[in-house]
């Protein structure tokens, strides 16, 4: 049914494409007017203790699978006890061409973010938020001398299947090229060989001049929800002044403004709907291992934030239907989710109320 009153330079529905990935978005600005009858979630309270006695994670606790964490002080990293890779793999054969399979080794870990039960990487001081971007980069950097891939990354919140409500991240290090590192790594070969220049660098050098999807703004680093996002507030991480291929590749003042500007970020994530605000997160940056002293020019370091929250705390966008049989689609413009999320203040919303 068509309404009169939408404005086509606005509300037309429209594609948009990916040039990371290659795929298009569906665009269709004028659903955000339908009324929601559909399912919410139920909005955790966020009244967590700082040391639970049951927490796998805290420090000095045992873990399920019997060891016992140090009395840690700081970041803390240990083999996951129940991790999807292992050191050795072997495939199945299946005797079919159609019906393919590949070996899988690696390894994978979990990083503690703070001793803290209590606290996620919006409510830690940037001191310490830098500490944990040093850990990640030791992580790549000591994975990445042996496996080709090393995934960083967090999930956020239990709507997002975290498992763990004690702020943490994994590593997962593997032999193998992923699907969409590999995808990445193909569209920016293509564009630096087609344009002589970084494919990341020369689209947030876009915009910065435009402004109109910029979120936070550091010294050396710009968030942005990208002109093709998927999720309602996704958002794109990533250097602004130069090319950097690869997390350990940063210097000492680039680790710390990203602190600050991971910090500012996330702040406005959780003042957004008032919640703990879900997302998954991972670092994209050139391969490893073997394919270390591979070309890494086109290469632009990168992380992606995908949060599932559409209209509020209890209200979740799902990739159902249409996004799983044709392509994703979205309603809220990029625009609308950027400005939204540029408005609001940098002080996390416990200490307004506090």
């Amino acid at each position: 049914m068509s309404d009169t009153n939408l404005d086509p330079a606005e509300d037309a529905p429209h594609r948009r494409f990916n040039p990371l990935t290659g795929d298009w978005v569906l665009v269709s600005p004028h659903r955000t007017r339908r009324p929601w009858q559909g399912k919410q979630e139920t909005k955790t309270p966020d009244n967590r203790p700082a040391f639970d006695p049951k927490c796998f994670l805290c420090p000095g606790n045992l873990r399920a699978e019997g060891e016992r964490n140090p009395a840690y002080h700081d970041t803390f990293v240990f083999p996951n006890d129940f991790a999807a890779l292992l050191p050795e793999s072997i495939a199945p054969d299946s005797g079919s061409e159609l019906l393919r399979a590949a070996p899988a080794s690696g390894e994978c870990r979990v990083i503690c973010f703070s001793p803290r039960h209590d606290l996620t990487l919006p409510e830690m001081d940037t001191d310490a938020i830098t500490r944990v971007v040093d850990v990640w980069a030791d992580q790549i950097r000591e994975l990445g001398a042996k496996w080709r891939w090393v995934q960083v990354f967090e999930n956020k919140g239990e709507i997002m299947g975290c498992s763990n409500p004690h702020g943490h991240g994994q590593v997962w290090a593997g032999d193998y090229l992923p699907t969409l590192p590999a995808r990445e790594d193909e569209r920016q070969r293509d564009y630096f060989a087609s344009h002589g220049a970084s494919l990341l660098l020369d689209y947030v050098a876009d915009e910065r001049r435009r402004g109109e999807r910029i979120v936070v703004e550091g010294e050396h680093w710009t968030a942005l929800v990208p002109y093709w996002a998927t999720w309602p507030f996704e958002m794109l991480l990533l250097p602004h002044r130069r090319a950097i291929p690869r997390l350990p590749d940063l210097a000492p003042s680039e680790r710390s403004d990203l602190a600050q500007t991971l910090r500012r970020l996330l702040i406005r994530y959780d003042n957004l709907f008032e919640t703990s605000f879900p997302y998954s997160m991972g670092w994209h940056g050139a391969p490893t291992g073997d394919l270390q002293e591979k070309d890494t020019a086109p290469w632009q370091l990168h992380a992606h934030f995908y949060p599932p929250l559409l209209r509020s705390a209890t209200v979740k966008k799902f990739m159902v239907g249409y996004e799983m049989m044709a392509e994703a689609q979205r309603d809220l413009t990029p625009e609308q989710a950027a400005d939204r999320l540029r408005a609001l203040p940098e002080t996390h919303y416990k200490e307004q109320a506090g």
